[in-house]
This record gives C-alpha cells, sequence and structure tokens, in this order.
C-alpha cells in the first residue's frame, strides 16, 4: 500500500456512532474521514456518483428505513454497484450466519462494536489492501459456530409462513389466509425457527429481515426488533 491517505465514509443509523468513530480516528496516520453519514437513504445517495471520492466505507450494520434495504440486502446492493469500494462493517450483529453472509458477499473485514476502538486503523488498512480483518469477538463468533444454511434448509410451506408471519401477519390470519389450521401454521413457524436455530420471534424478524427474505417490515415489527 502506498503512503497515500485513505479517504474514508463512515455510515451507521447513530449519530453518536459516526461522531465516536471520528473521536478515535482522529488523527490516525494515514486516514481522512471525507464525509459521515446516517441511515441507507443518506448513504445510498451519498455514494450515487461520487464512489471514486471513498476509498474505504466503514459503515455500521444499519436497519431498513423509508423505503430503502438495510443490512445484509443493503451491502449486496452496494458491493454490486460499487465492486471497487472497499467496506469494513462495524456491528452488534451477534448471528454467526449473518456474519458468514457478509463474507460471502465479499466483506472480509468485520468489526464488532463490543472489541476496543484500537481495531479500527488495522481494519480499514486490511480493506484498503484487500486482506482480512476481524476483530476478536467476530472471529470467535465465526470460528466456534458453523455456517448456518440458512433459508435454504426449510420446505416451502414452512418458508411460506416465516414470510407472511414477518411481513406482520399473526398465526391465525396466516391460517385463514392459507387455508389451513392454526395448530398446523403453528407447528410449521416452531419448525422453521428450529431449524433456522432461533429462539424468539423478534430473533425470527431480525433473522429474516437481516437475510434478505423481506426488504421491509411493519413498523411495529421493526420497533420490535430494535428492543430485542
Amino acid at each position: 500500500m502506498n503512503n497515500e491517505m485513505i479517504r474514508l465514509l463512515v455510515a451507521d443509523d447513530h449519530p453518536v456512532v459516526c461522531a465516536g468513530i471520528r473521536q478515535a480516528l482522529f488523527a490516525s496516520p494515514g486516514v481522512s474521514i471525507v464525509d459521515s453519514v446516517q441511515g441507507p437513504a443518506r448513504l445510498l445517495e451519498r455514494l450515487e456518483g461520487h464512489d471514486q471520492d471513498f476509498d474505504v466505507l466503514l459503515s455500521g450494520y444499519i436497519l431498513p428505513a423509508a423505503g430503502h434495504s438495510g443490512g445484509l440486502s443493503l451491502f449486496q446492493l452496494i458491493r454490486r454497484k460499487y465492486p471497487n469500494l472497499n467496506i469494513v462493517v462495524l456491528t452488534m450483529q451477534e448471528n454467526p450466519s449473518i456474519l458468514h453472509a457478509l463474507a460471502s458477499s465479499g466483506i472480509s473485514c468485520i468489526l464488532s462494536k463490543r472489541d476496543p476502538l484500537s481495531h479500527l486503523l488495522p481494519a480499514i488498512q486490511g480493506a484498503m489492501a484487500k486482506g482480512r480483518y476481524l476483530s476478536p469477538r467476530i472471529a470467535t463468533l465465526m470460528n466456534n459456530s458453523p455456517r448456518r444454511a440458512g433459508f435454504g434448509v426449510l420446505s416451502p410451506r414452512e418458508l411460506e409462513v416465516v414470510r407472511l408471519f414477518v411481513s406482520g401477519l399473526k398465526v391465525n390470519e396466516i391460517a385463514e389466509r392459507l387455508h389451513r389450521s392454526k395448530k398446523t401454521i403453528s407447528t410449521q413457524k416452531t419448525t422453521a425457527m428450529q431449524k433456522l436455530g432461533l429462539e424468539r420471534d423478534t430473533e425470527l424478524i431480525r433473522y429474516s429481515i437481516e437475510m434478505g427474505l423481506l426488504e421491509h417490515c411493519m413498523p411495529l415489527q421493526l420497533e420490535a426488533c430494535a428492543k430485542a
């Protein structure tokens, strides 16, 4: 890597996180924070036509908002549109399947927000060098947990039930729509969650959104995810 400054774009759902990153990287050698943005809409808007202004995107695991995709779907979109943009993900996400999915999408520098901020600079440098950098907590989660097969392990009927549930329908409403008994729907939902290794409804909602099963969710569902 040459001695030129690494031009950084910072993105997160929360302004305080962006401010914290700015503070942590203040006076860091070789890094210049060009801009910081909040939310998926502003991030995509900032990159449109200006992706060449940045070498590295340092982003939180942004949730969907205002008709825009978030999470894994957002990063996959950015990877497709801007293949030369290096990405570092800084996240509270600890679902190994999500972390493995990020890596499979070509994002090889992933940091946990629970790890020290001292990992920011080497991760940025690693991304710029097309290398791999995992903070200790992320490395432990990914190394100790096998990659889950995702929604491919579900039967078509189980997947249909999960999709409708995450979209905001209750079990009895799904039963009416699919012309099945409430007990059958409940059993299919429970079986699906067991196959996915999920225990709570909020985990199922969050996992479905983050894995791109649904690009958007009902406001109450998203609120439940945020509180989980």
